[in-house]
């Protein structure tokens, strides 16, 4: 035995007993303990454990495997004190006071977890065991057995990171009674945290009918140890029901009695999207059950579709292919492999794969196939594609018989000499492949594909990290953390007028940008979209914020040149600090969202540092917003009428229509509060296709009535204008209220009829064609083209208020007004005035030519009640 192990046999203290014993005999005894010694040293110096032998403040003997947990040599490590390898001497101290009077009693000392510091300064983990030598004695010494577990407790570490920051809500029970869920579960169910702990679970369902069914229907085969995943409607705390998708699991498929993990998925949106998409899919489901080749869908290696044909060519029950990997119709892994990269070659060059393989029906029968493939978009190389199969068994059995007998023997030959070469080669391809695979999968899951920036889980974490440096910090009177939110104005203007990969090219850009406006320890993050994330740990405070926000402005202002396009974009910037703003992720990055929309609103190309009263105005659009989403289906749009007068004779000459929300019934939201909500949410498109439809159905009814008909000046807001069913909207509309078209006059802003020039155009000649009149709204604050003015449609445009408003007092605004006048004279267009409230702005607007005007000088926009009474005259 050498001195690794010797040692710890030492210390017994007993007399050597060999002496009184004969020769022979003690030639055996020292053989025996020369055997034993061997065998014990070998144990000692094998043992996959550390093991120690310690005297009072020494190490006095240890094996190789404690060495190398702690990264010392043997004889480093005998020249240390226990104290030396604990983090500080308080820790070895607390040990040595809770393990000795264990040890003294004659005891076995246990620890679950003991920190220990490594050579290189490192912590390891360890599951610490000890007994005394001689529990009377301490100077005898004790044995301690050390376990590794650093890479245990950081698995548990993970694993509690997960639990907390799923997307999907995680619950785990035991007797269908909730033992534990995250606050995934909790936001989806509307429980606070562990509210619904130790109650059934029956209150996630809608009644105990369906509660039992589920039971009855699950529980069976997870016993069976498989997993079961299912979707049913569920409920939520306050009694509203939404459709989930769950998975279920056996913590323990061994001991059933552990309890079940379930896996919840929110799937309501995608449920109603399905129901919508079920009859589209059963007309296309008739047309190809009706083909005579087989047809499939596929995506990601998984069959998604197939028609009848493609069933009855692999033998398969109706339905049974659905959902089934690609990877089953091949006889064996080689064909598959061969088929997968013959077709990424075809694909990645833009062509169609056409080629014939070896098949196997689901019976084990194989049959050659003709395959013809198609991607749906040429552009998504790995995406999902259409695939023609026809069975070419035949023909290709007469030739393949001929050249089975004549090359038969030299192909198996080639084939073996082809594997034994080759299996080497193919053995190392596939473990650099693995680790490739390994390291891209991971930093895919961290990084944002388009930029390489973090994404939203490394920005989580690393938001953790600093959140808990800024706590740390904030004891030591040291530098806070920011967040700051950046949204890139107008980027969806250029998307959709430029194309994806010129907003791809720019994003990627702006990435570059803001990595050059921080420090190496910041981190910049995008969420998705245009909206990026900057991390600031350890700043001084709003002073430092805002230098970093001005960089990043002044950074962006200058050109992007793309594609010989010199393009520029502004951000939005909102700032909050921790702790003033916050003391979590959620909190901070939702404070840090409301600080940017409150830049938006302030007018783009600025920074907003987070207060209060800016969660009360997004819980204020918030409210709102939800509530609008059921305001048409509700009636509670009404309209008002605005008289437009003839200047000269004071005489009626046109009503605006202009949307109003009485909200709940009850009171009248202001539309520069909503109508803003109803442009970025969509909901401005139908909300508008009513406008025009009720405010048509209205001048029918004066005119059923025996009043004035006048015309009706309608506002259609740029998303409105852009949107392909348009058109054909209007002239349903005009067919079924059988309005005369001269009757209607569409408004448009500037900014509406520049956004898209030629699709505009198209637009307005259409609508012209119909016998419609058209106008711009708000002329002078946009930003037309004359020469496209000229082209346009257009009859009449209307001087936005901002120059009407001071115009007794404004020399610049008269000048304005008379430059539109000679503008509109030459162009022989009639003008509009808005906002007029005074004598003296009308005889100012009158001399100056402008024939028409509007504004509270003659009356507020009318309920249609009201209205209806200027039709009875002509004075408004």
């Amino acid at each position: 035995m050498d001195r690794h192990s010797g040692e710890l046999q030492l210390g017994a203290g007993d007399a050597p007993a060999d002496q009184a014993l004969p020769p022979d005999a003690r030639d055996l005894e020292h053989e025996m303990l020369r055997i034993a010694l061997r065998d014990q040293h070998a144990i000692l110096e094998n043992a996959p454990v550390g093991i120690v032998f310690t005297l009072p403040g020494q190490f006095k003997s240890c094996n190789p495997r404690i060495c190398e947990m702690l990264d010392y040599s043997y004889s480093d490590m005998c020249g240390l004190r226990p104290a030396d390898i604990f983090l500080t001497p308080d820790d070895y101290q607390a040990l040595v006071a809770e393990a000795y009077p264990v040890l003294a009693a004659g005891g076995l000392y246990e620890k679950g977890e003991q920190a220990f510091r490594r050579r290189d300064g490192s912590i390891m983990w360890a599951r610490l065991r000890g007994r005394a030598v001689d529990p009377g004695a301490r100077e005898a010494g004790t044995i301690w057995i050390a376990e590794d577990v650093t890479e245990v407790r950081q698995t548990l570490f993970e694993v509690q990171a997960i639990m907390q920051n799923a997307t999907i809500g995680i619950m785990y029970t035991r007797n269908r009674i909730i033992q534990r869920y995250n606050p995934a579960f909790a936001r989806m169910f509307g429980y606070r945290d562990g509210e619904a702990l130790g109650r059934s679970t029956r209150i996630v369902y809608p009644d105990d009918q369906s509660w039992h069914d589920f039971g009855a229907t699950a529980y069976p085969q997870l016993a069976r140890g498989i997993p079961y995943r299912a979707e049913t409607e569920l409920v939520r705390k306050d009694g509203s029901r939404i459709w989930g998708q769950l998975n279920g699991y056996l913590f323990n498929p061994e001991d059933p009695g552990l309890g079940t993990i379930w896996l919840f998925e929110d799937r309501t949106r995608e449920r109603h999207d399905e129901i919508q998409l079920r009859n589209a899919l059963m007309e296309n489901r008739a047309i190809l059950d009706n083909a005579v080749l087989g047809i499939a869908v596929v995506e990601d290696g998984v069959t998604l579709h197939c028609n009848s044909k493609m069933e009855e060519l692999f033998g398969s029950p109706a339905g049974g292919m659905d959902g089934a990997p690609v990877r089953a119709l091949y006889p064996d892994e080689a064909s598959w492999k061969l088929a997968r990269l013959d077709t990424a070659r075809s694909f990645g060059a833009g062509q169609v794969h056409t080629a014939e393989y070896l098949m196997a029906r689901r019976d084990g029968t194989r049959f050659w196939a003709r395959l013809s493939g198609r991607l749906f978009d040429a552009e998504q190389k790995s995406g999902r594609s259409v695939w023609l199969i026809d069975d070419v068994t035949a023909r290709r059995e007469a030739a393949d018989a001929i050249r089975r007998a004549r090359d038969e023997l030299e192909i198996r030959v080639a084939e073996r000499t082809a594997e034994l070469a080759g299996a080497n080669a193919l053995l190392q391809e596939e473990i650099a492949e693995r680790r490739q695979a390994e390291a891209r999968v991971h930093h895919m899951a961290y990084h944002d594909s388009l930029t390489g920036l973090p994404n939203r889980a490394l920005l989580s974490d690393r938001l953790e990290c600093a959140l808990r440096a800024a706590q740390r910090n904030a004891k030591d009177g040291k530098g806070r953390l920011a967040v700051m939110f950046l949204d890139l104005d107008r980027f969806k203007t250029i998307n959709d007028s430029l194309g994806h990969a010129t907003g791809d090219q720019l994003l990627r850009e702006v990435a570059r940008r803001l990595g050059t406006a921080v420090r190496d320890s910041d981190t910049v993050a995008r969420l998705g979209g245009d909206e990026f994330v900057v991390l600031l740990p350890e700043v001084g405070g709003a002073r430092d914020c805002a230098q970093v926000a001005d960089k990043i402005i002044d950074l962006l202002a200058a050109p992007f040149p793309l594609e010989g396009r010199s393009l520029h974009i502004t951000p939005s910037i909102g700032i909050c600090l921790c702790p003033d703003d916050g003391k979590d992720v959620d909190t901070l990055m939702r404070h840090a969202d409301a600080a940017m929309y409150h830049a938006k609103a302030a007018g783009r190309n600025n920074y907003q540092f987070f207060d209060q009263r800016m969660n009360q105005a997004a819980a204020r659009r918030f409210e709102l917003e939800s509530q609008l989403r059921g305001a048409l289906a509700r009636e509670e749009f009404e309209l008002h009428y605005q008289p437009i007068v003839d200047t000269g004779t004071r005489r009626l000459h046109a009503l605006e229509v202009l949307l109003r929300w009485r909200r709940n019934g009850e009171n009248v939201v202001g539309p520069d509060e909503f109508i803003p909500i109803l442009e970025e949410n969509g909901m401005i498109v139908p909300v508008g296709e009513w406008v025009v439809q009720s405010a048509c159905e209205q001048c029918i009814a004066w005119q059923r009535q025996g009043l004035l008909a006048v015309p009706l000046a309608i506002n259609l807001s740029a998303r409105q204008f852009m949107h392909d069913a348009l058109v054909s909207s209007i002239r349903r509309i005009v067919g079924e209220t059988g309005i005369d078209p001269a009757l209607v006059e569409f408004e448009l802003t500037e900014t509406a009829l520049m956004q898209h020039g030629g699709q505009t155009l198209d637009i307005l000649r259409q609508i012209n064609g119909m016998g419609m009149r058209l106008s711009i709204d708000d002329f002078g604050t946009g930003y037309s083209s004359l020469a496209y003015l000229k082209r346009f449609p257009v009859r009449k445009i209307k001087i936005d208020r901002a120059f009407v408003r001071e115009l007794e007092a404004s020399a610049e605004d008269r000048a304005i007004v008379a430059a539109v006048m000679a503008l509109a004279n030459s162009l022989g267009l009639s003008v509009v005035a808005e906002g007029v409230e005074t004598e003296g702005q009308l005889a100012l607007l009158a001399g100056y030519g402008c024939q028409f005007a509007q504004g509270y000088l003659f009356a507020r926009p009318l309920p249609a009640l009201e209205a209806a009474r200027l039709l009875d005259g002509s004075v408004a």
